[in-house]
């Protein structure tokens, strides 16, 4: 699942400290594959104690929609489980911004091919304030470039990402298959280092 550029309309959750546990109840985590956990992302606050939608919460509102998800400051926090990665991806959300992620799970993230974009808590709001504008408007996150852009202005943030994460998501590659596409550059310089060591027993 490649990550280049990505134009979407975002969701916004403007709340604070949102840990694993809201993510992904822990009760759903039972399955070992990653299917189906977007059924039961942010479960308790999508629906009642009879399964039925609460329709004051935002993934239950159709004005908002879009592979971006903009949260509060701290997202993640919590337990380590790789499961509320999981729920993410499986619902649809190819972006996750806040003004402050927890280690575990922004690394988690990054494994998963989600991308998490840690932005100052100024432009955070501004995001905010673009989508309670107009719901409709879109926003470009460019992940070679590392930048967020809000469509149709000149406002714009810069994001950090480690080069390896950056590559891995830019080439759809996990840590294995990351391994896996440099076995002929692997294996060439393991043939070259060989071809050294006879030389150097045959002086």
């Amino acid at each position: 699942m490649k990550i280049n550029k990505i134009t979407s309309t975002a969701v916004p959750l403007p709340i604070e400290n949102v840990d694993t546990d809201q993510i992904i109840p822990a009760r759903f985590l039972k399955a070992t594959t990653r299917e189906g956990f977007g059924e039961n992302l942010f479960r308790d606050w999508r629906y009642d104690a009879h399964g039925e939608p609460k329709k004051d919460f935002v993934l239950n509102d159709q004005t908002y929609k879009g592979e971006i998800l903009i949260a509060g400051r701290n997202f993640g926090c919590g337990s380590s489980r790789e499961h509320a990665a999981w729920a993410l991806v499986d619902y649809g959300f190819r972006v996750v911004v806040s003004s402050f992620f927890a280690d575990i799970f922004k690394s988690n993230a990054l494994n998963n091919y989600l991308l998490p974009i840690q932005v100052s808590e100024e432009f955070l709001q501004k995001l905010f304030s673009v989508i309670e504008t107009d719901a409709k408007h879109e926003f470009l996150v460019d992940l070679p470039s590392q930048i967020i852009h809000i469509s149709d202005s000149k406002e714009q943030e810069s994001f950090e990402i480690s080069p390896y994460k950056k590559m891995c998501l830019m080439n759809g590659f996990d840590d294995v298959e990351y391994l896996t596409s440099s076995l002929a550059e692997i294996g060439g310089y393991e043939k070259t280092r060989k071809q050294v060591f006879h030389n150097v027993r045959n002086q």
